[in-house]
């Protein structure tokens, strides 16, 4: 079993350009589907949900290639039309497939998507917005859907983030025109928008509320970059908030970060933002405050995906911090894995009351899920002699070489077989 040796309690300084984020890739890979010739992306992580993504465009016969972190897809021999259960199971975004394989293939069939168990994340949104753009869906042991997508009107219950990239590209690759309300405006959707505009497709609204498509028009191939990963760097900045030091992180947008960056500020870090960097310094010497409220909430609000971490920086923070998750059910199964680090921690069904201790210490630890593990990361890294972090699979889906990264900063990790 691999697991990642960290001894913490020393302070971190370094500098680090930030890898390409997981949720603008993995949508941008399923869009490749309904592209007109081969497709180039650059700054692609190196990921097991990237290579589980990939894993499905070959069985659906496209060819792929990767070299580093360039991915190229031609699909122009794209032909399957239903994916596995076994290939649905590796990532829980697998269900971003039925948009584009509808709208290419006349029909997709797929079964119900795995990953990360955060709670109810149902896909009715999805579905929902399929039948609105005229096409058939049964669900029988798994989802069945057939038609040509036509334009339409749907409006989202929620802002669901992978409901609005469904909707975007089983649209752009029908006909007529779809305006989606309600849209979630999270800034990878504003990346999916860039690269679909790139292959020829007339998309707007993306970043609002409001998204409009014009089906019907022929894509083409094309070439594009992959925008820097914020939950990542959300996580690079826990740790030094937890350890103490300095770290500046290159190619994340600092804007897409402003909710997580005023709570550091909040709590007695120094942070400096420019177009190309973010910069957080925090004195070892002094204890971070406690931040009064930290609730959850669709962009532009702090991001679900990053409360694990700020929660574990701040767990030994002056006084207490009230967090309360508003996305997931199931967002505080690290808790109990920081609290054998000696965290002080209570929680009660959505509301978790974090009371900073002193100091945490090392201790065996394993991620729950993915943000969980690099919360657990994070955490070590402030923390009193060494932690042994286990489950690293839920860590690779969405960290490339966390440990890498974290000796990048001055930390002192290592990958290991226990």
């Amino acid at each position: 079993m691999s697991v990642v040796y960290i001894r913490g309690g020393r302070r971190i300084d370094g500098e680090l350009t930030v890898h390409g984020a997981k949720n603008s890739v993995l949508p941008i890979l399923a869009a490749c589907l309904l592209a007109g010739g081969p497709v180039t992306l650059t700054n692609c992580p190196h990921l097991t949900d990237v290579t589980a993504a990939l894993a499905i465009l070959r069985h659906l016969g496209c060819q792929v290639e990767q070299n580093g972190r360039t991915i190229w897809v031609d699909p122009t021999g794209a032909s399957g039309s239903a994916i596995s259960e076994e290939q649905m199971r590796s990532m829980r975004s697998s269900i971003i497939f039925l948009g584009p394989l509808l709208a290419r293939m006349g029909e997709a069939h797929l079964t119900y998507p795995g990953g990360c168990e955060l709670g109810p994340r149902p896909i009715d949104l999805h579905l929902a917005a399929i039948r609105t753009m005229g096409c058939e869906v049964a669900e029988d042991y798994g989802i069945h859907c057939k038609g040509k997508p036509v334009g339409g009107d749907i409006q989202l219950a929620i802002p669901s983030v992978g409901a609005t990239e469904n909707a975007m590209l089983c649209a752009v690759g029908g006909t007529g025109i779809t305006t989606i309300t309600n849209a979630a405006r999270e800034p990878e959707i504003n990346d999916l928008q860039n690269f679909l505009n790139t292959l020829g497709a007339k998309v707007r609204g993306a970043g609002s509320s409001t998204i409009t498509v014009e089906g019907g028009h022929r894509l083409t191939g094309g070439k594009f970059s992959i925008m820097g990963d914020r939950i990542v760097a959300a996580t690079l900045l826990s740790a030094c908030a937890a350890a103490g030091g300095r770290i500046r992180l290159q190619g994340v947008d600092w804007r897409h970060l402003a909710t997580v960056l005023s709570v550091f500020h909040q709590a007695g870090c120094q942070v400096m933002s420019q177009m190309e960097y973010v910069e957080l310094r925090r004195d070892r010497d002094r204890r971070l405050n406690s931040v009064p409220t930290i609730r959850t909430a669709p962009y532009p609000g702090f991001p679900t995906d990053a409360q694990a971490p700020v929660m574990a920086a701040l767990a030994t923070a002056q006084g207490c911090t009230m967090v309360v998750e508003t996305m997931f059910d199931s967002r505080y199964r690290h808790v109990s894995e920081l609290q054998r680090m000696g965290a002080d921690i209570t929680t009660e069904g959505r509301v978790a009351l974090v009371r900073g201790v002193d100091q945490l210490h090392g201790a065996r630890i394993e991620a729950p899920d993915l943000r969980g593990g690099g919360a657990l990361a994070a955490a070590a890294m402030g923390a009193e002699g060494i932690s042994v972090l286990s489950g690293l699979h839920h860590i690779d889906r969405g960290y490339e070489g966390l440990e890498h990264m974290l000796q990048a900063l001055g930390g002192c990790a290592e990958r290991r077989e226990d």
